[in-house]
């Protein structure tokens, strides 16, 4: 047992951990301030569902030796439970456990990136609902796909896009980001726009927003490096790269915005470094520094015209998951096809480093079955429970604040009152005192 790496993915699990409240802080502060609580809401029970599915099937759907070594799905039965994972194995250089949280988050943040391109106008509970569903029926199949790698001694039998496509993606650029990116066009497609699709409502609190960005940045470079799985060179080379892109996509999304709008915005700064962050997750383990650059200025620059496409094609993207994590995850994957350098932990050529055009070719399949596969099932999930839950809240709601109405609260009480959002009914727990007047004497 390697003490030194089981320590980094231990603290690389709890920066992975932080990006929970920073996607919340997020998509919270683009929100109205009447559905910023149900925004927060919505990530953390999409976290607690993925948790207990992880738990329960997710690992062994993901890692388990798969069904007739198609590479399509692990046995569920395999390690169902999870209790397998609770001893020690004298071949393995880190604890079962450990590998298995670190993954759990991966599972748990995917699905919660939906949530922000159903701001304003979901039900909590179909929510919870669409979350148990997505992740058993697209999330654990792909991230069989993209994740598990066939055992050396030939034991176990990996998913097919890591082992037989071999294509790159070093921490989820499809599993994840494509994923979720791709998901939530089909789901607000069935969603439809919200009621103020024609006066757009801006963001309440771009202090949240930045905030969470910070901490998602934090996160992600446990999220990424923590990919390598070992405290070494790739960890450290990953953490590089992950950081110059992620400055090159901020630089560049501000210039856009400056030379398109005349003004760069703190709105921009953060949607940037994400755009950056989703790029570089693919591929910061193929490239160079200055490769990392390339990548996040791409993403930086195409984002931005990404996220206007909600306006001329009319689908309701509320916090631009399609515009930034599709479209960033795409860059990200594909652009290894043509930087990947054999000197990156990787090893792996791309066209511009002699390696022609097989690396690119398999880039393109994986993201265009994951897209495929992702859209199709995603689809079909949020058609069945609009026809049996219903998915809108009701138009009231959705015109006073889904906060209140879903949740019997609000996030900012600016009344002189103990009321909840202005009402006579006090806070639960809240008791009332007599007025008292105090006076003091200074000598």
């Amino acid at each position: 047992m390697d003490t030194g790496s089981t320590a980094w993915i231990l603290a690389a699990s709890m920066g992975v951990s932080l990006m929970i409240p920073g996607l919340a802080l997020f998509y919270g502060g683009m929100t109205a301030a009447r559905s910023t609580l149900n925004m927060m809401m919505m990530v953390f029970g999409a976290v607690a569902v993925a948790g207990i599915v992880w738990v329960l099937y997710g690992y062994s759907a993901v890692f388990g030796n798969s069904y007739g070594g198609l590479g399509l799905l692990g046995n569920l039965e395999e390690y169902a439970g999870s209790s397998q994972l609770l001893a020690e194995q004298s071949d393995a250089t880190l604890p079962p456990a450990l590998v298995a949280s670190f993954q759990a988050l991966f599972a748990a943040i995917t699905v919660a990136l939906i949530a922000g391109a159903v701001a304003d106008r979901m039900r909590f509970g179909p929510w919870l609902a669409f979350s148990a569903l997505w992740v058993t029926l697209v999330y654990l199949p792909v991230a069989h796909w993209v994740f598990a790698f066939d055992a050396t001694d030939g034991s176990v039998v990996g998913g097919w896009i890591a082992n037989q496509l071999k294509a790159v993606d070093y921490a989820g650029g499809t599993a994840v980001h494509i994923n979720a990116g791709i998901a939530s066009l089909a789901v607000v497609l069935v969603l439809g726009r919200r009621r103020s699709w024609a006066r757009p409502e801006r963001p309440h609190n771009l202090v949240s927003t930045m905030l969470g960005a910070g901490v998602l940045w934090f996160g992600w470079f446990g999220f990424n490096a923590g990919s390598a799985l070992a405290a070494g060179n790739a960890a450290s080379v990953v953490f590089l790269t992950t950081f110059a892109a992620t400055c090159a996509a901020m630089l560049a999304w501000l210039l856009v915005e400056q030379l398109r709008d005349g003004h760069p915005t703190s709105l921009g700064a953060a949607s940037g470094a994400i755009a950056g962050l989703v790029a570089i997750t693919p591929s910061c383990g193929a490239v160079t520094p200055v490769g990392a650059m390339v990548i996040g200025l791409a993403a930086g620059a195409v984002c931005p015209f990404a996220v206007g496409l909600k306006r001329r094609f009319g689908y309701d993207d509320a916090l631009d998951v399609v515009g930034v994590h599709l479209v960033g995850g795409i860059l990200g994957t594909l652009l290894i096809g043509l930087l990947a350098s054999p000197a990156a932990p990787n090893g792996r050529a791309g066209l511009f480093y002699g390696g022609g055009f097989a690396l690119l070719g398999a880039q393109t399949v994986a993201a265009a079955a994951v897209l495929a596969y992702s859209f199709t099932v995603t689809l079909l999930i949020a058609l069945a429970l609009k026809a049996t839950l219903g998915l809108r809240v009701s138009a009231e709601a959705e015109e006073d604040g889904v906060d209140h109405a879903l949740h019997a609260e609000t996030a900012y009480d600016l009344s002189p009152s103990l009321a909840v959002g202005g009402g006579s009914l006090p806070h639960p727990g809240v008791v009332a005192l007599p007025e008292t007047r105090t006076t003091t004497t200074t000598g």
